[in-house]
């Protein structure tokens, strides 16, 4: 008897707080975080307006019009601003090796996460500076401790980039290349080939050996030309579909010729169905280039920064500037930020990347667009003026603000609830 009373209690007293909690539920709101006001731009969405994006758990939980503030804990205003999909930078360099000194020449690498979110970018890819024998360190000490999303095209030498072994065949393991990407499916997003300058197609062809047995694509960067080895054969009889082209208004592959007019390989090189991607750098982005491929209405298919010590305060500076520079040449807002978004997540077949899908990880960026004179270079340091700039307002990474240039999602310090420590307490300052 005293057992069945006291279920009865229990169940009594759990029934009278069904109530409460139902309204607390009621009460609590439906979003972490309420982006609202700004234009969005979501090419894979076909998303071109003003909207609300709400987040919740680190997701999109909402794209949609007039979101009432009161359904989020925290409302940032953005009127004004344009919001897009993080963006994805193509090709970067971010394995600063453990065995080199910082100042070393050839260690140019840099840390990821206080390059990326400035710019809007939230997604790196690695463009061989790892081979497959230093793929584990490269996973264990930047891509499993950054907080920007860091995949990796991984070199067809072994030793990786940067160690004097570009030119060596007996590095270039196709089989052993193609295991490791298969042991790190969706991490591991193709191979590279880079600086080759011997004689033959060594690097090319073993890069794509390796990406057929591994089914993943092949970003090459070409090196020096020979008679023998140009882009046109390149593109032709070498490159698969859905190979990546970086560096593509370099110049130094002949992509303009000495009539100022775009190499027609390149337009057959599209037609292969081959991606061109800006790959800026240091030393592979020139006016004449572009400025010949856009009046032939050919349009890099990505922009990425080619990022590295000697690239990041030169011409190149970082995505927005790049896209800025682009927007020069007569690219639309809307036409770079597809460039830096659902068309990189293709060439890298992450369609999860580069959109704003409800469900989809709250990868975002904010954007600030200036009209005015602007004047931007070249990796020459030729100027060019352009009559708009884009650059970073706001970054979220998983619905993680990790940049606030104007503190928009920041609160009056008037009014903040700063939690003094005992260094307060104390008055603060040494004691004398």
């Amino acid at each position: 008897m005293k057992l069945i009373t006291g279920v009865l209690c229990t169940f009594f007293v759990t029934l009278s707080l069904v109530p409460a909690v139902l309204e607390a539920q009621a009460a609590s709101p439906k979003y972490d975080l309420l982006l609202k006001g700004a234009h969005v731009i979501d090419p894979k969405n076909q998303i071109d307006n003003v909207i609300d994006v709400a987040i919740a758990k680190g997701h999109i939980a909402s794209v949609t019009e007039n979101i009432p503030a009161s359904d989020a804990r925290k409302v940032v205003d953005l009127k004004g601003l344009y919001l897009t999909p993080g963006m994805i930078d193509l090709h970067v360099h971010i394995f600063p090796r453990a065995g080199f000194p910082s100042w070393a020449p050839h260690q140019l690498s840099v840390q990821p996460d206080p390059f990326s979110f400035r710019s809007g970018v939230t997604t790196m890819v690695d463009a061989g500076t790892s081979g497959w024998k230093e793929f584990p360190e490269f996973k264990r000490t930047v891509i499993d401790t950054s907080k920007t999303r860091v995949l990796a095209f991984l070199n067809i030498v072994g030793a990786g980039m940067e160690t004097g072994n570009d030119n060596n065949v007996s590095e270039m393991d196709p089989e052993a290349a193609a295991q490791m990407a298969l042991k790190y499916p969706g991490v591991i997003v193709g191979f590279k080939s880079a600086h080759y300058g011997g004689a033959g197609w060594e690097s090319v062809d073993n890069a794509v050996k390796a990406g057929n047995l591994a089914h993943i694509p092949v970003m090459v960067d070409f090196g020096q030309i020979t008679p023998q080895r140009n882009i046109d054969i390149l593109f032709n009889e070498k490159l698969r579909a859905g190979d990546i082209y970086t560096h593509c208004f370099s110049g130094h592959r002949e992509e303009a010729l000495s009539n100022g007019q775009l190499n027609p390989a390149m337009e057959r090189g599209r037609k292969q169905g081959i991606y061109f991607d800006i790959g800026f750098g240091q030393a592979s982005f020139y006016w004449y280039v572009a400025d010949a491929a856009y009046k032939a209405h050919f349009y890099p298919d990505s922009i990425s920064s080619d990022l590295h010590k000697n690239s990041m305060n030169a011409g190149m500076k970082d995505m927005t500037n790049m896209m800025s520079e682009l927007m020069a040449l007569g690219s639309s807002l809307q036409d770079v930020v597809k460039m830096s978004t659902v068309d990189p997540a293709r060439e890298i077949k992450h369609p999860e990347l580069g959109n704003l899908d409800v469900g989809a990880e709250a990868d975002i960026a904010v954007l600030r667009l200036d009209h005015g004179r602007f004047g931007f270079l070249d990796s020459a340091g030729a100027r060019r003026y352009g009559t708009s700039r884009v650059t970073s307002e706001l970054t979220l990474r998983k619905g993680d603000i990790v940049w606030d240039r104007d503190g928009l999602a920041g609160e009056d310090w008037e009014s903040f609830p700063y939690k003094k420590g005992p260094f307060y307490k104390s008055g603060g300052g040494a004691k004398k």
